[in-house]
C-alpha cells in the first residue's frame, strides 16, 4: 500500500472527513434506523421483496456462520453475484466481520477469476450456480477454504443465531478490493479502507438533490458505484433499495411509471437508452427530473438533449481509485452543469501536470493497488494520484475532462483526442452513440476510426457525408475519421462503459487479415 503523508492524515481527521467508524458500524447504524425500509429485487431469475430488517437478519446469520468457521478481521471474502438480495447480505456480513470484501464483476470468466483468486487468496468465495455468462467454476475455487453457491448450498453457511455486534476493526485498514471493470485487458485491484469508503458514501449522499426520491440501482453491485448506491448510501438517508439485475429499459420505464422510481445517476447510456425506447412517454419524462452522469465520458450532445427535455443534467468525474474528484450539483449554472465536470469535491485537491494530466488527492482516495509496482507508478510521495486523464481548467475553477492518455490516437506523431471527435459524430443525424479509437496505419502508425450505433430507421452515413459534416463542424482535417463502422450494440463493461480495447482489437485483426 502507499504511504499517506502524515499531514494529510492529520488534516482529514481534524476536518472530520475521516472517522474511527468501521463500515460495519455504518451498516448496522443505518439498518437499525430503518428496519422497515423496503428492499426489492426485480429479476426474472431471483426476484425478492422484503425489508432491511429481513436482509439484516440473513446478513447477521451469515456473519456468525462465517465467524464460527474461522473468518476474522482482515480475511478476504470474495463474491460474484448479480444484483440479488444475497449480494447485500454477503456485503453487509463482510463489513460486520471486518473482512476485506472483493466484489467480482459477473462478466469475468475463468481467466479473470483465476487471476483474482490467485491475487487476493480469499478465505471465502460466494457465487451463484449461473447467471448469463457467469457460472460457478468449482475447480478454480478448490483451494478456497469456504465456498457458498446461491441456489445450492449458500444457506448452509448461515448460523441459527445472528452475529450480535460488529467486530471491532481499525478504520484505516483495508475494507474492499475493487477490480477494475474491464476497459483494459488486465484488471487492477484497487484497495479502499473503511475510512475512504465511509467518507465517499457520506459525501455522495450529501450532494444528492433533496427531492430526488427513491431510485433504481441498475449498475452492478460488483461495480464500485453500484455497491455504493445499493449497500451504503441508502443506509445514510433511510431510503429503500430497489435493484434490477440486468439493464432492461422496458423494465426500468415500467418502474418509473408504476412505482414512482427514478434512475438518478449513471453512465449516459442509461439515460439515452430510456429516451430512445419505444415505450418512453411524457409520464416517464416527469419521473426523470435529474440525471447525474459520470463513470464514462459525458458528451455535450447528451446533456443538451436531456436539458431540452427539461431534465436537470449534471456531470461528475472520478474513478475506482478516486471515486469523487470533481462534480457539479443540480444547483450550479446550466453551462457549468452541461459542459464541465465540476469543481473539486469536499476535501479533494487536484492540479494539472505539464501535459494536462490530472493529479488528485483527498479523503476518498484509495490506499493503492494489490500490485505494488502499479502503486509506485500511480502515486507520488506527496500523496498525489496520477489519473492518466487529461483535463482543462476554466477561470472559475471548473474542470473538464478532455481525454484519456490511453484514448489518444497518435497519427503521424500528432496526438488526437478521441472525445473531441466523438462530440462531432454525435451531432450527425441518426447517430445514437459513437466511439473513436486508433486503427493501424502502415504510413502514419495510426489513424482515426469511428464506430457508431445508429438510431432506429437510420442508415450509416457515407464517408463523403462524414467528411462534409466534420468540415462544417470545424474539426481539423487530420482528426477526421478515416474509417466508419456501425454496430448494433457496443461491447460494454457491466457499468455501461464502452470497451474500446475490444474495438481496437477488432480493427487490428481486420487490418492484419486484409494485409495477408
Amino acid at each position: 500500500m502507499r504511504t499517506i503523508p502524515e499531514e494529510l492524515v492529520k488534516r482529514y481527521t481534524a476536518e472530520g472527513w475521516w472517522t474511527d467508524d468501521s463500515l460495519g458500524d455504518l451498516v448496522l447504524a443505518g439498518l437499525a434506523a430503518a428496519p422497515d425500509a423496503t428492499f426489492r429485487v426485480h429479476s426474472e431469475v431471483r426476484p425478492w421483496s422484503g425489508t432491511f430488517g429481513e436482509v439484516e437478519r440473513i446478513a447477521r446469520r451469515l456473519a456468525e456462520g462465517l465467524r464460527r468457521r474461522g473468518v476474522e478481521p482482515g480475511d478476504v471474502l470474495a463474491f460474484q453475484l448479480p444484483n440479488w438480495m444475497e449480494a447485500a447480505a454477503v456485503f453487509w456480513a463482510a463489513t460486520m466481520l471486518g473482512a476485506v470484501v472483493v466484489p467480482v464483476v459477473h462478466i469475468y470468466g475463468r481467466k479473470e477469476l483465476a487471476f483474482i483468486i490467485d491475487t487476493v487468496k480469499p478465505k471465502v468465495y460466494i457465487t451463484a450456480i449461473g447467471f448469463g455468462r457467469m457460472e460457478f467454476h468449482a475447480d478454480l475455487c478448490a483451494g478456497v477454504p469456504i465456498t457458498g453457491v446461491v441456489g445450492d448450498d449458500f444457506e448452509d453457511l448461515l448460523a441459527r443465531e445472528p452475529l450480535p455486534a460488529a467486530v471491532a476493526v481499525d478504520a484505516s485498514a483495508p475494507a474492499l478490493i475493487a477490480f477494475t471493470s474491464g476497459t483494459t485487458r488486465n484488471p487492477k485491484g484497487v484497495v479502499h479502507s473503511h475510512r475512504t469508503l465511509g467518507f465517499e458514501a457520506r459525501q455522495l449522499s450529501d450532494t444528492a438533490p433533496p427531492d430526488l426520491g427513491p431510485t433504481i440501482t441498475a449498475a452492478p453491485v460488483r461495480h464500485f458505484i453500484g455497491m455504493l448506491n445499493a449497500f451504503l448510501m441508502p443506509l445514510l438517508k433511510n431510503k429503500p433499495v430497489t435493484l434490477v439485475d440486468t439493464w432492461d429499459p422496458k423494465l426500468v420505464l415500467s418502474l418509473i411509471a408504476e412505482e414512482g422510481l427514478s434512475v438518478g445517476g449513471g453512465v449516459p447510456y442509461y439515460f439515452t437508452s430510456l429516451l430512445d425506447h419505444p415505450d418512453f412517454t411524457e409520464t416517464h419524462l416527469r419521473g426523470m427530473r435529474y440525471a447525474a452522469m459520470g463513470g464514462a465520458a459525458v458528451p455535450a450532445a447528451v446533456t443538451d438533449r436531456l436539458t431540452g427535455l427539461g431534465i436537470n443534467a449534471y456531470r461528475a468525474y472520478g474513478s475506482s481509485e478516486h471515486p469523487s474528484i470533481t462534480g457539479c450539483t443540480y444547483e450550479m449554472p446550466t453551462a457549468k452543469r452541461l459542459y464541465t465536470d465540476g469543481t473539486a469535491m469536499q476535501g479533494v485537491e487536484f492540479r494539472l501536470g505539464p501535459d494536462g494530466e490530472i493529479l488528485s488527492r483527498g479523503p476518498d482516495l484509495c490506499l493503492g493497488y494489490t500490485d505494488p509496482d502499479l502503486t509506485a507508478a500511480a502515486f507520488d510521495d506527496q500523496g498525489w494520484y496520477h489519473t492518466g486523464d487529461i483535463g482543462v481548467l476554466d477561470a472559475d475553477g471548473f474542470l473538464t475532462i478532455s481525454d484519456r492518455k490511453s484514448d489518444f490516437i497518435i497519427r503521424g506523431g500528432e496526438n488526437i483526442g478521441a472525445l473531441e471527435v466523438e462530440e462531432v459524430l454525435l451531432t450527425m443525424p441518426g447517430v445514437a452513440e459513437a466511439a473513436v479509437v486508433a486503427a493501424p496505419d502502415t504510413r502514419l502508425g495510426e489513424h482515426v476510426a469511428a464506430v457508431v450505433r445508429l438510431k432506429s430507421g437510420h442508415e450509416l452515413p457515407t464517408m463523403a457525408q462524414l467528411r462534409d459534416h466534420c468540415a462544417e463542424s470545424g474539426l481539423t482535417k487530420q482528426k477526421w475519421p478515416e474509417e466508419l463502422h456501425a454496430v448494433d450494440e457496443f461491447p460494454r463493461t457491466p457499468s455501461g462503459k464502452v470497451q474500446k480495447f475490444r474495438l481496437r482489437q477488432t480493427l487490428r485483426q481486420a487490418a492484419e487479415t486484409g494485409n495477408r
